[in-house]
């Protein structure tokens, strides 16, 4: 399966409003699945927004709450969909991007591990200690959350384990989206695959998010990209030409990481 529909879901997050934010993420899954996407994605916090001080009674545990209800949403629409949300952990929360494939099981999930101090994560949530690369239809794919964009080394990790796509779903600033923009085309580049990323959009709390939600393939030509306003988008892509390029220009057979 090397032809990809994906569609990104661009939410003005409404904070700490859970029963808004569903119903408005289940009208994306459903337009999704009938355009034909393989694949959704939802932005970081989609249910509950950046309401931080109330994470530990927003949070669900694994496998049941807003994780049955992904679960739900991908078996009925059939269709894979990813998205973060606060998952409770004991007595911890982190911010957790489950994947979910069309039958309801969920592939792997991603913890968020670099934590965004400017808007206190580290203060409510518990950092991810690993990496997350899986094995999909449509080939190796890795995944990230937001901040994590700013760290290159996480993203090469994934490249030189063969990932063909990473999947980036954020909460990212307006006032700092060129960096989300170039952020993301250089780590298409220089890792020779694609990049699909989500953000959200609007205010929350006291935050105004950039949008800007893309798909870049490996060259670095942007496949897909909107604007500033909730909407969703939808691409095609061709992951065979993840060889092709790596093929042309042989940056991982060329790397000398014992010199640095």
């Amino acid at each position: 399966m090397a032809k990809l529909t994906i569609s990104l879901g661009q939410m003005n997050v409404a904070q700490g409003d859970v029963r808004k934010n569903t119903q408005t993420a289940e009208e994306l899954i459903t337009d999704a699945a009938k355009r034909g996407s393989h694949l959704v994605m939802l932005p970081e916090l989609w249910s509950t927004g950046y309401a931080l001080n109330q994470a530990k009674d927003l949070a669900s545990p694994l496998n049941v709450g807003i994780f049955a209800q992904l679960a739900t949403w991908s078996t009925q629409n059939k269709i894979s969909i990813v998205g973060s949300v606060m998952e409770k952990r004991g007595l911890e929360v982190a911010n957790s991007s489950a994947f979910y494939a069309p039958n309801g099981k969920m592939i792997g999930v991603y913890r968020k591990i670099h934590l965004f101090r400017l808007m206190e994560e580290d203060r409510y949530l518990q950092p991810g200690s690993a990496p997350l690369m899986m094995d999909l239809p449509w080939g190796p794919t890795g995944m990230a959350i937001c901040y994590d964009l700013r760290f290159p080394e996480l993203f090469r990790k994934y490249a030189v384990q063969g990932a063909k796509l990473i999947l980036l779903v954020s909460a990212w600033p307006i006032e700092r989206i060129e960096h989300w923009r170039a952020l993301l085309i250089a780590r298409a580049i220089e890792n020779q695959c694609y990049m699909a990323a989500v953000n959200a959009v609007g205010q929350t709390g006291n935050a105004v998010f950039g949008g800007h939600s893309m798909i870049v393939d490996p060259w670095g030509k942007v496949v897909i990209e909107v604007g500033e306003s909730p909407t969703l988008a939808t691409a095609d892509i061709d992951l065979d030409q993840v060889d092709r390029i790596r093929a042309k220009i042989p940056v991982f057979e060329d790397r000398r990481p014992e010199t640095y």
